[in-house]
C-alpha cells in the first residue's frame, strides 16, 4: 500500500528489511545499542564487523531518541538506530516514547540529506507493543512529519509477514478515510 503526503511516499511493504535499497534503514536498537535479536539481530549481521564497530562508539541512545550510523555492507548507506519504549499496559508513556523515535529518525535523515529510508514497526517484537496501536502512532508520526517537510522524499515501512502488513494497511487506510474527511 501507498500514500502520497506532500508529495513525499509513504509505502507499506512486507520484506527483509536488510534488503532495501533506500539511503538508510532504521534499526529498532535498545538502549545501549548492543547487538540483540529479531530485526536487531538480522541487521547486524547483515551490516557486519565495521558497522558493529562504529555501533559500540555511539555510546547507546536513550529511549525515544536515535543515532546515526554507516550502513556497512548493507545497500543502504546508513543505519539509524531507533530505541524504542518497552511497552507496559500503554499508560506509562509508551506513545509519545515510540512516536519520538520515529520523528528523530526523520530529523536525522534531513539533517543528513537521506532522501528514502526503510523502518521496522518499533518496539512490536520483544518489547511488546500491541502491533495496531503501534502503527497508529507510527503511521500518523509519519504522515504528520512528511505533511510538514515533504521529506524523505519516500518512506517505508517494512513488515516481516502478512499479518502485520494487513493490520498497517488497515491502520493507514482508516487514517486517511479520516483525513479526507476533515
Amino acid at each position: 500500500m501507498q500514500v502520497v503526503v506532500n508529495g513525499a511516499r509513504l509505502e507499506l511493504v512486507q520484506g527483509d528489511i536488510t534488503r532495501e535499497t533506500t539511503d538508510a534503514i532504521v534499526n529498532a536498537a535498545n538502549e545501549a545499542l548492543a547487538p540483540g535479536g529479531g530485526v536487531d539481530g538480522a541487521i547486524t549481521r547483515a551490516a557486519g564487523p565495521a558497522a558493529l564497530e562504529v555501533r559500540r562508539k555511539l555510546g547507546g541512545c536513550p529511549t525515544g531518541e536515535a543515532k546515526l550510523g554507516p550502513g556497512g555492507n548493507l545497500a543502504a548507506r546508513a543505519i539509524i538506530y531507533a530505541v524504542g519504549p518497552v511497552y507496559h499496559d500503554g499508560r506509562h508513556g509508551e506513545a509519545d516514547l515510540l512516536a519520538s523515535a520515529y520523528r528523530r529518525s526523520l530529523e536525522l535523515c534531513l539533517a543528513h540529506g537521506l532522501d528514502s529510508v526503510a523502518f521496522p514497526a518499533i518496539s512490536t517484537g520483544v518489547y511488546g507493543y500491541p502491533m495496531a496501536d503501534a502503527a497508529r502512532v507510527a503511521l500518523a508520526t509519519l504522515r504528520a512529519f512528511l505533511a510538514q517537510h515533504g521529506q524523505p522524499r519516500r518512506v517505508r515501512v517494512v513488515l516481516f509477514n502478512a499479518e502485520a502488513l494487513a493490520v498497517w494497511s488497515s491502520v493507514l487506510s482508516q487514517l486517511e478515510s479520516t483525513s479526507t474527511h476533515e
